[in-house]
């Protein structure tokens, strides 16, 4: 197949665009590079380094003798996408594209409008180029879980039967998101629903859990090949963040009571869902709907994980949760379709943190320990945060 990877200089973008590749599937890549903006923006950048976009396509060539389309664009340039498109002519576009951090968009209104209207224009720009130039590509797009919220009521995979007054149809689930960031992945899966309702289009929406893990087959095969490890309070991850402050010697920051609950997955499964979405695509018209994730814990579950799995002492300390979400909440979510399609999970243990472990080892004299620390504030607006200084 020809698969155009949108996002595939990002942390899960690059080392799906590589598994492709080796799997026989010719494949090309977008990117406008901006997430290596944000670094600067930030002040923290990846654990571990990585390579241009220029030396990552290179390096993957000398390794594998495949090549890889690059364009580097934006996705909210309508007339950049429909080039690309009707250029790389592809089968599947896997669309990991978009402004990818919850605390990133509550900053402030800057940030949240930023986040909407990159990710919400660009997937528009998407849909728009499927629907003028090949109704028959697959558009894979990367949701979240974060999408459903945390309802008191089992979790279904997109669609839910309602009866009403006596009668009953199958509607979207209703969607309860927790930020900004989420609420552009709703809009995202309302307007591609409604692109395969109108245009009948083709689509599979995977609504991710949290992705943990660094290292991929192909990732380690040269070090210019690697992919991101994020660990700041912005754009990194719980487990991430655990797995630093156990190798450091600090306590495991766990935000309130740590009952927040949620989808995991390793990396491993995210490119292997993939490759599973694509290989097996949608129908024409359907808006399909699948879980991606294999397990779930709390946070606090994910904290007394680490720490039985690290060789030294490790302490956990609760500090208030920048947040508005529940402490304590059900959490009981349907992931059956891409295992029924073959997944073959790989579940959290001792050995994938002890790999964890050994990144950070390896890089831990580049931890910047202030940006562990949560500095954006859900309650807190613009106004509020100036009135405050």
């Amino acid at each position: 197949m020809r698969i155009l990877v949108l996002g595939g200089d990002g942390y899960l973008g690059w080392p799906t665009a590589l598994y492709l590749s080796a799997r026989g599937h010719e494949v090309g890549v977008c990117d406008n590079l901006v997430r290596r903006d944000y670094d600067k923006e930030m002040g923290v950048s990846s654990l571990v380094p990585i390579a241009s976009i220029e030396d990552r396509v290179a390096a993957w060539g000398e390794q594998s003798g495949a090549k890889l389309a690059t364009y580097v664009g934006d996705l909210t340039d309508a007339a950049f996408v429909h080039r690309m498109v009707r250029e790389f002519e592809p089968d599947t576009i896997v669309h990991f594209a978009e402004q990818r951090s919850a605390p990133y968009s509550m900053i402030d209104q800057a940030h949240a409008v930023y986040t909407q209207t990159n990710n919400v224009v660009g997937n528009l720009n998407v849909l728009y180029a499927i629907g003028d130039i090949n109704r028959d590509i697959h558009l894979v797009k990367l949701g979240t879980m974060g999408e459903y919220g945390y309802p008191n009521i089992d979790i279904e995979e997109g669609w839910i039967e309602i009866t009403h007054n006596g009668r009953t149809d199958t509607m979207l689930y209703p969607k309860k998101p927790g930020s900004f960031y989420h609420l552009s992945k709703v809009h995202d899966s309302h307007n591609i629903e409604f692109a395969c309702r109108t245009w009948d289009l083709r689509a599979t929406d995977l609504n991710q859990g949290i992705v943990y893990g660094q290292q991929t087959e192909e990732t380690d095969a040269d070090p210019r090949l690697a992919t991101r490890y994020d660990y700041d309070a912005v754009f990194g991850t719980v487990l991430n963040r655990f797995v630093i402050q156990a190798v450091l010697g600090h306590p495991l920051t766990v935000y309130g009571e740590g009952g927040q609950t949620r989808g995991f997955l390793n990396i491993l499964d995210t490119i292997e869902c993939i490759r599973i979405a694509s290989e097996n695509p949608a129908n024409r018209g359907e808006f399909r709907v699948f879980n991606q994730f294999t397990e779930s814990f709390s946070v606090l579950e994910l904290a007394e994980a680490v720490k039985k799995a690290y060789p030294g002492e490790v302490t956990v300390e609760h500090t208030a949760n920048p947040r508005v979400e529940a402490e304590q909440h059900y959490y009981n979510a349907k992931h059956t379709k891409l295992v029924d399609l073959g997944l073959q999970p790989h579940l959290l243990n001792e050995t994938l943190i002890d790999s964890l472990f050994h990144v950070v080892e390896k890089h831990k004299g580049g931890v910047n320990l202030d940006a562990i620390r949560p500095t954006v504030q859900w309650r807190s607006t613009a106004s509020e945060l100036s009135s405050k200084k």
